[in-house]
């Protein structure tokens, strides 16, 4: 095969995972632009295998199906509470990669030691990082972030010794060096991933995610493979976008976000003391039933506590039967509800919500004013007035759906328990609020049936 061939094959494929990037921004593209990446892949694997130096292709595509395989099995059997989880083990495994290349191209005796470096150290945080955030998300350790005395000076240790193994091992290519780079790596990215937790989570899938891409950046370079250039750099610059929003969303910086462990304890005292001063009000589905029905307008803030209960299919349902009553409905997407970017968009899509229906943060807020209702489902940090009014919260300053501002207030929860971030809402005991206790699903049900036998 002709070089010009492989050159307009590659050019082929970029082309493709642009349009697919551009596809994914959008729900109503999405599944096209999931398409045009799996047919830009199969371009660029197909390419790839057609090179003369190819030689053992049975082994290559033996592993291929066997990966194939394993991620049909994955998709097909997680849930979508576990999505988040899923995309940071992927983010793991595409910086797992780029170690076992960069490993590869050095055995190899290759001289690129600096793109092949950058693009191992890059990986090897994606990677331990990764696993981290995996963790935390699968409840395998604590949620929250997990500080200790001296931990930003530990992360500047290690940030200052890569730089000096990284320069030696440029310079004079000692194979124990380019291992001892691989360990530090590691460590690093479990150092830097540590300290964030809570709220903050989301944040972390998609730096993870732009890691990721970079690394492949720098082990295109290494391989001069342009391809491998091409799409890590849209995944980077995806990646580092997204990241981006997610912070202006929240108020936040980067910088803040990644430095972790804010906040978390200088809350706590005030919580459990809030919590012994005041009392919820707790009301049943049939209630919730009989003032939505007679109310003109209901916004629904969906959360993770819906997506934990699967309850997106009764909710739609729900939805449907109030616009039989005459009454307007309206979902409010916070940027940052759930674990992952689009978590609950993604839901919603899933249950068939039309997407007209479902608005940003920044397009409803205003209208909560003139809601006779916000219907809670299973969201809380996302909600909490402190993010305006406590600077002492670790969610302060970030925008929340100001759904106290509705005549009524209805928040499904099992419990008073408080969100992901560790911070108790107090719209719990406001005088507007009436607590439905249990399972998303279960209560949603018991209001639809409510609904249906007046």
């Amino acid at each position: 095969m002709n070089s010009a061939f492989l050159s307009v094959s590659y050019l082929l494929s970029g082309v493709l995972f642009i349009l697919a990037i551009r596809g994914l921004a959008s729900p109503q593209t999405a599944r096209r632009g999931n398409i045009l990446g799996m047919l830009g892949m199969a371009v660029a694997v197909t390419a790839t295998l057609m090179l003369p130096e190819i030689k053992d292709i049975f082994w290559i595509l033996l592993m291929l199906l066997g990966g194939g395989l394993v991620g049909i099995f994955s998709a097909l059997k997680v849930r979508m509470t576990a999505l988040p989880q899923m995309v940071a083990a992927f983010n793991g495994l595409g910086g797992l990669a780029a170690v076992f290349i960069s490993a590869a191209e050095i055995a190899a005796g290759s001289p690129a030691h600096l793109e092949a470096s950058l693009g191992m150290l890059i990986g090897a945080v994606a990677f331990s990082g990764s696993l981290i955030a995996f963790a935390k998300l699968q409840g395998i350790m604590p949620p929250k972030a997990i500080v200790f005395a001296g931990q930003q000076g530990i992360n500047l240790f290690f940030v200052l010794a890569i730089i000096g193994v990284t320069a030696a091992y440029t310079i004079n290519g000692d194979i124990e060096l380019f291992e001892i780079l691989v360990c530090l790596s590691i460590v690093l990215g479990l150092l830097l991933i540590l300290p964030i937790g809570g709220a903050d989570m989301p944040v972390v899938i998609s730096v993870l995610n732009a890691y990721s891409g970079w690394a492949a950046v720098g082990i295109g370079f290494s391989l001069n493979n342009v391809l491998m250039i091409i799409v890590g750099a849209i995944v980077g610059a995806s990646g580092a976008i997204l990241s981006y929003i997610m912070t202006k969303a929240m108020n936040r910086s980067l910088l803040s976000v990644m430095l972790g462990g804010f906040g978390l304890e200088k809350t706590e005292d005030r919580q459990q003391n809030s919590r012994d001063r005041k009392v919820a009000k707790a009301g049943n589905p049939q209630d919730a039933a009989f003032i939505m029905e007679n109310a003109n307008k209901v916004i629904i803030v969906p959360g993770y506590g819906m997506a934990v209960a699967q309850a997106q299919h009764v909710l739609k349902e729900m939805a449907d039967d109030l616009r039989k009553d005459g009454v307007e409905v309206k979902y409010a997407i916070h940027p940052v509800a759930g674990r992952m970017p689009g978590h609950m968009n993604v839901l919603l899509a899933e249950a068939n919500v039309p997407y007209e229906d479902v608005y940003e943060l920044e397009e409803i807020n205003r209208e909560f004013a003139s809601a006779d209702v916000a219907y809670v489902i299973g969201a809380n940090d996302v909600t909490n007035p402190l993010a305006k009014t406590d600077p002492n919260s670790p969610i302060y300053g970030m925008p929340v759906l100001e759904v106290e501002k509705a005549r009524t207030v209805f928040f499904v929860k099992r419990s008073l328990g408080t969100g992901y971030s560790g911070v108790e809402n107090p719209l719990f005991f406001a005088d507007n609020t009436i607590m439905l206790y249990g399972d998303a699903k279960k209560v949603t049900e018991e209001i639809v049936s409510a609904l249906e036998q007046k």
